[in-house]
């Protein structure tokens, strides 16, 4: 069942009981109301008939006299019928008597008049229900006689019986007529839902994230609800490209992690094939091939160290959180960088006292990441500065190299990317990758300034260690 049917058989049963609870209320004080006018109509009769009935009894002894006084007391009589019966309940013999239907009395009606007290109950007739009203008429404190007056109550009944039928046919039609405009509303409102379930089932099956709900409405709950839908639908699109991008830079991985450990291995499978030619090769070139195997053993094992770092970091390994001294870490990093290339000049400018919450492995990696890359890729000196800037400390390596287009600036961080003008130089384009992650990782930022013909700036920032705050 649709919430839309739901939603109007509710308000249509609610609206069916509001209108019962009503009809029978109504009904019911109508009823009332009409039997107490009744009532009353009866009690003003009988109040005009009773002094008749006592001065005849006065004047002229028992109650035959009161012949003479019976037109009177059938003038009385317009729509009531009235009936005189002595004490014990028996009719008198008087004219106003004759010809007149008889009004029945119970025996407890009559137990109370003998009592002293009115009557009033409804009795069967010829044409319907009749009410009567009965009074016992005192003289000199003994019951002389009964005064019952009574009305047909067929035309009230009939009369309820219309409006009764009125009530139950007009609320039918409210109900169905309510029931119908209900419908209609229900669906007018229920429209933006609609749109809703039409635009996730088609965001669904064709995977667009692009797609919005219109939504022209007031900022009531079905607009709010297009809002979430829409909002939803932005981080969904945000999500999707991220996986997407993720997945291709995953395949991308693979397929370059493939190509080079291809190189390596068939460069050690060949040499092992040439080790068991028969008869064996010459002392110097079985010498040439277990160096050259030794050498691709260990552009390998680089390969899969470089790789197994880059896993932590991906993973979330946490890495350490001190205070690192950045100023001695720096010159350990420039004078490491020094010694495997003494040749070339590294200028260290270093400023003392300053601290930085970090790894203090993953930043001297880091650094040599960045020295390494800058020996191999720039002639002349190197320059490593280290500063403070708006709460930050800023680790610079420089280079006077041939610098970079900015497309290429966009890309260097990139794994197993390298630039044209890198293709000659050794390693695996994982350099960068590593020394981007391991930053982040540590809650810094790495950015690369080239200018082509100029050289290259690569710039470390970290945030800057406060005393008051112990690290994490």
């Amino acid at each position: 069942m649709s919430i839309r049917l739901r939603l109007t058989l509710l308000y249509s049963a609610i609206l069916a009981l509001t209108l019962i609870a009503f009809s029978g209320v109504l009904y019911a004080l109508q009823s009332q109301y009409t039997l107490n006018i009744v009532k009353n109509d009866l009690v003003m009769s009988a109040n005009r008939v009773i002094p008749l009935v006592f001065f005849a009894g006065r004047a002229r002894g028992p109650f035959p006299p009161m012949m003479d006084r019976a037109l009177e007391m059938r003038d009385l009589r317009t729509r009531d019928t009235v009936r005189l019966l002595d004490a014990a309940g028996v009719p008198f013999d008087v004219p106003v008597n004759e010809g007149s239907e008889d009004l029945a009395l119970s025996q407890e009606g009559l137990e109370q008049l003998q009592g002293g007290h009115s009557w009033i109950e409804v009795t069967p007739g010829e044409e319907g229900r009749v009410l009567t009203y009965s009074v016992p008429v005192e003289h000199e404190g003994q019951i002389v006689a009964i005064v019952q007056v009574g009305r047909s109550l067929a035309d009230r009944d009939r009369s309820l019986q219309a409006l009764g039928m009125t009530l139950v046919l007009g609320s039918l039609l409210t109900t169905l007529v309510a029931f119908g405009i209900g419908w209609v509303l229900s669906g007018a409102t229920l429209r933006p839902i609609h749109r809703l379930t039409q635009a996730a089932l088609e965001i669904g099956q064709s995977r667009d994230f692009s797609s919005r709900v219109a939504h022209t409405g007031p900022d009531d709950e079905l607009g709010r609800l297009a809002r979430t839908f829409n909002g939803m639908l932005s981080r969904l699109q945000d999500a999707y490209q991220r996986v997407a991008h993720s997945l291709q830079v995953q395949r991308d991985f693979v397929a370059d992690v493939s190509h080079e450990l291809r190189t390596p291995l068939t460069t050690i499978r060949g040499n092992l094939a040439l080790l068991q030619r028969s008869p064996p090769l010459p002392r110097a070139e079985r010498e040439d091939v277990l160096r050259d195997s030794i050498g691709e053993s260990e552009r390998l094992i680089r390969l899969v160290s470089d790789l197994l770092t880059l896993a932590r970091v991906d993973a979330g390994r946490r890495l350490k959180c001190e205070e690192v001294d950045v100023e001695s870490l720096v010159q350990d990093a420039c004078r490491q960088a020094q010694l495997l290339e003494p040749e070339r000049t590294i200028e260290c400018h270093a400023a003392d006292e300053i601290t930085v919450n970090g790894d203090r492995d993953a930043l001297k990696q880091v650094l040599l990441i960045l020295l390494d890359n800058a020996i191999n890729h720039a002639e002349g000196p190197i320059q490593v500065a280290l500063g403070e800037q708006d709460h930050q400390v800023t680790i610079s390596v420089q280079d006077g190299g041939p610098g970079m287009p900015p497309e290429l600036c966009d890309r260097i961080f990139d794994r197993f990317y390298q630039g044209d003008t890198s293709r000659s130089t050794p390693g695996f384009g994982l350099g960068l990758s590593i020394a981007k992650a391991l930053v982040e990782a540590q809650g810094g930022t790495i950015a690369v300034d080239s200018v082509v013909g100029q050289g290259s700036t690569f710039t470390v920032h970290m945030p800057k260690a406060d005393p008051a705050v112990r690290p994490a």
